[in-house]
């Protein structure tokens, strides 16, 4: 019997051709997130934001400042995947609800925030690692759940990050790491292209 998450990743490939007519409701744009926002973060932070370009008008905002692609235009949805620089002071907000609903004691917190300052407060690049991580895992998850609902994706790094930054107004410490277009596909679309072999890429120790 085939394992239906195994399959739905083997099966994955970018997609080029996007149907120019069809849309995602705003309903299951949020559930994209959603499923996306499952993905794992260091100590919890959840340092992502997912501004979601679906509107033609935004659409048009969008095109010129990541290369007149046409998967901009023609997917239903790009989400512009952001994360943000790892900032250890919201460690308690975030892990309010696990406290409030039994999962985690109290005096857990400062066990997990302390570690978090030391590891990011005086070390910029680190937050900035931390903050590619983040958005990759959290687009990463919204590909997959894409194709489990019969959906394309493409992730992109084709844009002028700066304009981009400015245009749709992200916060200072908020990096736009990639965009991910969704939608339905039209035909013309190819196959998951064959990867290296494992020997090629794995190292037994």
């Amino acid at each position: 019997m085939t394992n239906a998450v195994i399959e739905c990743i083997l099966s994955r490939s970018s997609t080029k051709y996007y149907d120019p007519a069809a849309t995602l409701s705003d309903d299951q744009i949020r559930e994209l997130v959603r499923i996306g926002t499952a993905a794992p973060t260091s100590f919890h932070m959840q340092n992502w934001r997912f501004i979601a370009v679906r509107t033609p008008e935004a659409k048009a905002r969008l095109s010129p400042i990541a290369w007149n692609q046409p998967t901009i235009t023609d997917a239903a949805v790009t989400f512009i995947v952001c994360g943000k620089l790892a900032d250890s002071s919201v460690i308690p907000e975030r892990l309010a609800p696990l406290v409030e609903s039994g999962v985690m004691p109290a005096k857990m917190v400062p066990e997990w925030e302390i570690p978090a300052r030391n590891l990011y407060m005086e070390y910029p690049q680190r937050q900035r690692d931390e903050a590619l991580r983040t958005a990759s895992f959290g687009a990463a998850a919204i590909i997959y759940a894409a194709r489990s609902l019969g959906l394309g994706s493409t992730p992109m790094i084709g844009f002028d990050a700066e304009p981009v930054h400015r245009e749709f107004g992200l916060a200072k410490d908020e990096v736009p790491v990639l965009l991910l277009a969704v939608g339905p596909e039209r035909p013309g679309n190819w196959a998951q292209k064959p990867r290296r072999p494992v020997a090629d890429v794995l190292d037994l120790v």
